[in-house]
């Protein structure tokens, strides 16, 4: 018997388990699969992108039924282990009603200010660089970020100054990285495989580093791996979960607390809750809305390589972004996105997303004059666009929209690039991150259990609680409303923050 179970190590459950450590409730904390093994690997791009040797085995299926392989990690620190660290708060007016060419984004049922605090909190366990107000639509905040930026190196504070002279307001990207070895790594530190590579040296910012492991020095705090969730049961009344039900070794057993906080993504803790339904709950536990499931998003994505026509010897370049076309603005009546830098192509990357060469360039000097971007615009929440299970096997009923604004950025960044008179192609990459852009790489879902005042219409309250159940908190991105144009790993570790406040000072006795 627990006092407190987190399903998940990403970046809301090690989020959770860290602000609840101090409470003396014995917690445990379930992940359901292990440590990301350190090897040389790690580092090995046609291992991580083409073999995908970290990503899940498991088979999803399309909305037409077709079979593909996610690229989901399950691991301690779920996929922050693979992120690129880019940690942005939520514009002020991402949580207001705003149109768009491809619809409407709705508001929260909370505003900026109720998380202020906690991203503050966030971006200091995270290690966040940046530099605050340079970025022309960051919220305002008098403290500067807890780390300066990370500098440009020479190619990109070129194209950096470049960018400005066209008069776009480019900005130091806020990372998340600890220069200040954990006594741990037993690897060297290199910044050039830290963007959806694993990190061996441990200096990216992921939730393992930053949250689970000070949750784990504190004596009332487990964690199990290798422990994969199937169902949550309630009691006779429908009100109370008193089982959690998994699978470990092979074999089928049952836990039990006082209070669940499922944070295993919004995918799956979606599909955990719409696996475990009762009498009570006939189509999903704590689905009387039918809004389990329902408004998956994850972003309208394009990665860019921009081809220089001079080398570039950058190892690092994930350090500025641009967020001119972010909101209405430049002639534009709706907003189109953010844009972003990524991290280094090699010719491996590259060749597995181009079947010909650029004209004139062999892969492997594509990849030495590649410069990469990395473009998001808003996903819109459609009740169509949803997790369903079925014989057991995840399913993601998805059709792109949003398109319009989102092919508008892409036309903006390539004319601006090209007013330089520096680059000399084009291509897009659609292998990045292991599988492209489509459904099949979830790196930024949420939306699926959604937040809000009113039963009926949402699946969890303004502090994650399930409205169907008395001791069930959903603290991954599910919780998302509408899901802006930034990557949204800060406001799960924000909201984590917030929830677990919340429970230490109004629930846990």
């Amino acid at each position: 018997m627990y006092d407190i179970i987190i399903i998940g190590t990403g970046a809301g459950g090690s989020t959770m388990a860290y602000k609840l450590a101090d409470s003396g409730k014995r917690i445990l904390i379930l992940e359901r699969g292990d440590y990301v093994p350190v090897e040389k690997e790690n580092w090995d791009s046609v291992e991580v992108f083409q073999r995908n040797r970290y990503t899940t085995t498991d088979v999803w299926l399309d909305k037409y039924g077709r079979t593909f392989r996610p690229g989901m990690h399950y691991n301690v620190g779920g996929n922050t282990k693979f992120y690129g660290a880019a940690l942005f708060r939520l514009r002020e007016d991402d949580f207001k009603e705003i149109q768009h060419y491809g619809g409407t984004s709705p508001a929260w049922p909370i505003q900026y200010e109720d998380l202020k605090d906690y991203y503050l909190e966030a971006e200091k366990l995270f290690h966040v660089h940046g530099k605050r107000g340079a970025d022309p639509t960051e919220p305002f905040d008098s403290e500067p970020y807890p780390n300066p930026p990370l500098p440009h190196e020479p190619r990109i504070q070129e194209i950096f100054d470049e960018l400005t002279n066209y008069g776009l307001h480019p900005f130091e990207l806020p990372v998340g990285v600890n220069f200040k070895p954990h006594t741990t790594a037993n690897a060297p530190y290199t910044l050039d495989r830290f963007d959806g590579f694993p990190d061996a040296s441990e200096r990216k910012g992921d939730a393992h580093l930053c949250a689970l492991s000070k949750a784990l020095e504190y004596p009332n705090v487990e964690l199990t791996t290798n422990t994969k969730v199937i169902a949550l049961n309630t009691d006779n009344s429908g009100k109370k979960i008193v089982e959690v039900v998994i699978e470990q070794e092979g074999a089928t057993k049952t836990l039990t607390a006082d209070l669940v906080v499922l944070s295993a993504g919004a995918i799956n803790s979606a599909a955990i809750l719409l696996q475990s339904k009762n009498e009570k709950f006939p189509n999903g536990l704590a689905n009387t809305s039918d809004q389990v499931g329902r408004n998956y998003m994850f972003h309208q994505n394009t990665a860019l390589i921009a081809l220089y026509t001079e080398p570039n010897p950058t190892k690092f370049g994930k350090t500025f972004g641009i967020n001119d076309f972010y909101h209405a603005a430049r002639g534009y009546e709706f907003p189109l996105g953010h844009i972003q830098m990524l991290g280094k192509s090699d010719e491996n990357q590259i060749k597995a997303d181009s079947p010909i060469p650029a004209p004139g360039f062999t892969f492997e000097l594509m990849a030495k004059h590649a410069v990469d971007f990395w473009l998001t615009s808003e996903d819109l929440p459609d009740p169509e666009n949803r997790v369903t299970v079925e014989n057991g096997q995840i399913k993601i009923n998805y059709t792109d929209n949003n398109q319009k604004g989102h092919e508008f950025l892409k036309t903006e960044l390539i004319k601006a690039l090209k007013a330089s008179g520096k680059f000399e192609s084009f291509l897009f990459k659609g292998y990045y991150f292991s599988k492209g852009m489509d459904i099949a790489s979830p790196a930024h879902q949420n939306g699926t259990t959604r937040m809000g005042l009113d039963p009926k219409t949402s699946v969890v309250d303004t502090h994650c609680k399930a409205h169907d159940l008395e001791n069930l908190y959903i603290v991954d991105g599910g919780f998302f409303v509408s899901s802006g144009a930034v990557n949204p790993a800060l406001t799960i570790i924000a909201m984590a923050l917030r929830v677990g406040e919340h429970l230490k000072n109004h629930v846990l006795k």
